[in-house]
């Protein structure tokens, strides 16, 4: 890696459970959740410009720039930092499929922010960036902190959760895009849940309330649990997304099932992490 420019993870999460716990007067929904990393990732790129631009290497045909979280994220930085000669050239290699669930959009926000305060030596501190990454969607922040965490609010309040078991895992990719607006919006889901504590999840009340609704409007995903649930005690499904996945005690049997399920299914197997890769890559741990 040169000191010209950056290449860094964006890794995919998932959410270990998911609660409807209420509803804001805005309407954004009060969750509660627990987010993981797994090290599957997207790959970020980072090049400064020095025309002052941002731009995209290869931007999608039909998708205007500034709506890819990346530029939007580079632009919202550049704006904090106050420094409009700051350029950079954005180059996204896309690993984790879209709708899955395993925030790979948010995670690609998170490591340009992380990546673009190193690369133009802001010096901004990981709660100015978190808040930031608040203003481009609500998993951002969890990707920025780095770490592990039970989340409450629209998922953006943390606590940390080092000690979390990281075993392996097989996530399922089914051939659905599920649209979380679609879901929050169903009249079908049930808002007022009971809340609970990080004890009560230790212990093992980890649902996923969007579930029931998720499965209903793509059934491609009740079959997915199922394929899932064969090989591992529990299949579970990520956020809102249409991932599916399912933990196991060693590498070897998450492959051995991934193997078993490839030919029918787009699966993969992936370790846990209680600390971001970019992270790591960044020397912020």
């Amino acid at each position: 890696m040169s000191v010209e420019s950056l290449r860094l993870p964006a890794p995919a999460k998932l959410n270990l459970m998911l609660r409807v716990v209420g509803r804001r007067p805005d309407g954004y929904h009060l969750l509660q959740t627990v987010f993981q990393f797994i090290d599957r990732c997207d790959w970020i790129e980072l090049m400064p410009s020095q025309d002052g631009r941002i731009s995209l290497s290869k931007p999608l045909a039909g998708v205007p720039e500034e709506s890819d979280l990346t530029v939007r994220a580079a632009h919202l930085l550049r704006r904090t930092a106050g420094d409009e000669s700051l350029g950079a050239v954005i180059t996204v290699e896309k690993n984790l499929p879209m709708g899955g669930g395993l925030g790979g959009g948010s995670s690609d926000a998170a490591t340009t922010l992380l990546g673009l305060n190193s690369l133009w030596k802001l010096g901004l501190s990981i709660d100015t960036l978190a808040n930031l990454g608040l203003q481009l969607g609500a998993d951002v922040p969890v990707f920025v902190r780095g770490y592990a965490a039970w989340g409450e609010g629209v998922g953006e309040d943390l606590t940390p959760l080092p000690d979390l078991p990281e075993p392996w895992y097989l996530v399922l990719v089914p051939p659905c895009h599920v649209v979380t607006g679609t879901i929050f919006s169903s009249t079908e889901l049930t808002r007022d849940n009971k809340p609970i504590k990080i004890a009560d999840f230790v212990a093992g009340q980890q649902e996923n309330h969007c579930l029931p609704v998720v499965m209903k409007m793509y059934p491609q995903i009740g079959e997915a649990i199922k394929a899932v649930a064969a090989y591992a005690r529990s299949a579970k499904l990520t956020g809102t997304g249409s991932c599916v996945f399912a933990a196991f005690d060693s590498e070897a049997d998450a492959e051995n099932a991934a193997r078993s399920l490839s030919g029918e299914w787009s699966v993969f197997a992936a370790k846990g992490m209680n600390r971001s890769s970019v992270h790591s890559a960044l020397g912020l741990i």
